[in-house]
């Protein structure tokens, strides 16, 4: 029966690895679904854990021997979340896939990031086993604890507009259906139940101890599941964890709860196979995005819920309870009514000095400032899951690994942000961005304590061509699926899923609810997403008159720009050329800075007669490079750059008179600058959303958007040895450009 078993799982282990390279239809019809059927496989029957993980480990490392290097990472995730839910794992399994970890921190980037991130959990995992489960439950149902006070809360955004409100019934009714079922005593029976089977394995008696835990009361409850977290944590928290001595402390508790008589019987007194432990799906709350500032007001109330804001139209009046201690980060401004120097102010409780400091000794030379300032840490920048680095791919933490941004302020909470829509939905979220990270400028009060992680699951319209291999509005899930085979595999495969699920007939009985498709897939993937994509928000500068200031917007993916038919009314006051024949299109000026691998600057200034220009932000499959590059490549140059696309008139003349055509101009670009030079006005279209739309433009300026929270270096004095003069010493002023993270499970896959 056993070896039937495994062969069982070795065949479900297979067709997930013939789905990461199926170029059938058949087997790509069911994407997304072999590796949720193989995890429950294990999850209603427990006891083969085991077997699946030796048969991964296995794979992992015929996939070492053979090369075959697009299957490492996603079977890593597969045994990562299989270690995270199972009991009975011996402790040469850990130790086997501890080491196998290790071989792969030789391996380039992402291979090394995602197998270092194991290896960290798994080395925990092996002298305390069943952390990673318990910190897992702990922060998702926000139960709180002393010893591990870490939250997490998963925001799904839908925009009503873009998605159906039957799909948004849909997805509704499946969250509540699985979230009413998971109760906080619900969730410690599993903490409990879990811990011990873990850490005492064949000693413990499952089912004995699952009646145990079910006729217990609230404060009988609480009581051994405060006792399981503090034995964890403690041991966890120690430098050299000891195993024998988790063991130890867990024993003391299971005898405690079942009876010494009871306890002692051990395996051999429950014959019934053990009941199953889930691992409960995350708390999720569900959005309509309806407001520009909902995702900044989301995450405050995460972070204060019991300060009892009032959140007004006046968000600038906000009164952040709680959130004190970051008040000190704004410029205060100072009215002095002393002579100005410092020694005659009275000293502050925090600015008492020793007499003999040389603090002291130099008061007397130094003056007073009007504006106070807040001392910021040596080359302060924002934290990982904020701001991303000058290349495209970067490790991101556990929430644990955040640290303190701020001494004496600890990040505890992250916020899993989820979008579902298609590329018009992504355009909304980094203009949300955007203004998060610009309101951070003026009130520093979400950085230090909230880590954020930006997650996206396509959802396309059911009229969209679904056969197409990069459908119109789907660009950017396109190139996500590219750079990573697992997010293509596992995330781009739930768009159909999920119309089928709003195609279905309501069902209000959520008892009757069973093994939710959809809500386990985000479950994965908000946990097992950890590598992120970052994309470059590009900024755009729109003059509707030259004369008045411009207007500026920013946009993700595209900006279209179409030849308005109406034109400027100074048309009459400008001349036209006698015997001139006016085409389609309109006479533009374009200057742009030509986008080259030596990144040295080089402007290109050119006049044209066009009908119509898209800037794209997202490569398409052509741009990446030559068909034998593999999918799975994605070249730094073409996802830093612009590509433009110019439809150009040509003007011919033959014995029938002039004629026009088009054709196709590309290239690439850092900044590009476009000016209608005949009074033809023009129409901007950004991230194919018709709701921002731009008429009447004359001119426009693209370039990347630069990161609202980053300083430039001021001119500085310095004095000159050979005149003996003070001379201005200037630097030119530097910006981070503004990159937004997307998670995936490898990121870029070079």
């Amino acid at each position: 029966m056993e070896s039937n078993a495994e062969m069982d799982l070795q065949r479900s282990v297979q067709a997930v690895l013939r789905e990461l390279s199926a170029q059938a239809p058949a087997l790509q019809s069911n994407q997304g679904m072999w590796r949720w059927s193989l995890h429950k496989k294990v999850e209603r029957d427990p006891g083969r854990n085991p077997a699946l993980v030796r048969i991964l480990l296995r794979e992992l490392e015929k996939a070492e021997s053979e090369d075959l290097w697009h299957v490492i990472i996603p079977l890593l995730h597969t045994l990562m979340y299989t270690l995270t839910k199972a009991t009975g794992i011996t402790e040469e399994l850990y130790r086997k896939t501890y080491a196998f970890c290790t071989r792969l921190l030789t391996l380039p980037t992402p291979y090394c990031t995602v197998a270092l991130d194991c290896a960290i959990r798994l080395k925990t995992e092996i002298a305390v086993p069943g952390t990673l489960y318990q910190r897992t439950v702990l922060a998702e149902q926000n139960l709180m604890s002393e010893l591990y006070p870490y939250q997490e809360r998963v925001f799904l955004f839908v925009d009503p507009e873009l998605v159906s409100a039957s799909v948004c019934s849909a997805l509704l009714l499946e969250i509540e259906a699985a979230q009413e079922q998971q109760t906080p005593e619900a969730c410690m029976r599993h903490v409990v139940s879990h811990a011990l089977q873990a850490a005492l394995g064949e000693a413990c008696q499952p089912g004995a101890l699952h009646r145990k835990l079910q006729a217990s009361s609230r404060r009988v409850l609480e009581h051994y599941f405060h006792s399981v977290v503090t034995a964890v944590e403690q041991m966890a928290g120690e430098a050299s964890p000891s195993r024998a001595e988790h063991l130890e402390r867990l024993e003391e508790i299971y005898c405690s709860l079942l009876g010494p008589a009871a306890a002692a019987r051990g395996r051999c007194g429950d014959q019934d196979r053990p009941p199953s432990i889930p691992l409960p799906s995350p708390y999720i709350t569900f959005h309509l995005w309806t407001d520009q500032e909902q995702l900044w007001k989301e995450l405050v109330l995460f972070l204060c819920p019991q300060s009892q804001l009032r959140l007004s139209a006046d968000l600038e009046a906000l009164d952040l309870q709680g959130l004190g201690p970051d008040r000190d980060l704004v410029r205060v401004s100072m009215l002095s009514t002393d002579s100005g120097i410092e020694r005659d102010l009275p000293l502050g409780a925090d600015e008492l000095l020793n007499p003999s400091s040389p603090e002291m000794e130099r008061a007397g030379l130094q003056r007073k400032g009007g504006i106070k300032k807040r001392v910021w840490p040596p080359d302060f920048s924002m934290p990982g899951s904020w701001d991303g680095p000058p290349g495209l791919h970067r490790r991101t933490g556990r929430p644990s690994g955040d640290g303190e941004l701020l001494p004496g302020v600890s990040r505890v909470h992250t916020a899993r942000v989820l979008v579902l829509g298609d590329d018009r939905m992504l355009g909304r979220l980094a203009q949300a961005y955007h203004r998060l990270r610009k309101r951070e400028t003026q009130k520093f009060c979400l950085t230090p304590r909230l880590s954020l992680q930006l997650y996206y699951i396509p959802v396309l319209a059911p009229q969209e061509p679904t056969g197409s291999r990069t459908p119109e509005l789907g660009e950017l899930a396109t190139f996500l699926g590219r750079a990573d085979p697992w997010y293509e595999s596992t995330v781009n495969t739930l768009c159909s899923a999920i119309h089928k699920l709003a195609e279905m007939p309501l069902c209000l009985d959520t008892a009757r609810t069973v093994d939710p498709f959809i809500l386990d897939v985000i479950t994965y993937y908000v946990r097992m997403g950890t590598q992120p994509i970052y994309f470059q928000i590009y900024v755009v500068k729109i003059f509707s008159d030259l004369s008045r200031d411009s207007t500026e917007d920013i946009f993700l993916t595209e900006l279209k720009v179409k030849i308005q038919d109406s034109k400027s009314p100074k048309e009459g006051t400008s001349p036209r050329r006698r015997g001139a024949t006016e085409g389609p299109g309109a006479e533009l000026s374009i200057c742009y800075q030509k986008a080259l691998l030596s990144h040295r600057p080089r402007e290109v200034t050119v006049s044209l007669r066009a009908t119509g220009l898209v800037l794209k932000a997202i490569p398409d499959r052509d741009t990446e490079g030559s068909p034998d590059c593999p999918p799975a490549a994605a070249p730094v140059m073409a996802h830093t750059c612009l590509n433009v696309s110019v439809t150009e008139v040509v003007k011919s003349s033959n014995l029938a008179g002039r004629t026009f055509s088009t054709v196709t101009n590309t290239f690439r670009t850092s900044s590009i600058q476009i000016q209608s030079q005949d009074q033809r006005l023009l129409m901007l279209l950004l991230d194919k959303d018709n709701r921002r739309t731009f008429r009447d433009v004359v001119r426009f300026e693209v370039g990347p958007c630069p990161e609202p929270c980053s300083r430039t270096q001021k001119p500085k004095m310095s004095w000159t040895t050979s005149h003996g003069q003070k001379e201005m010493e200037t630097t030119q002023a530097t910006s981070k450009p503004l990159l937004m993270p997307i998670n995936t499970f490898s990121g870029i896959i070079q």
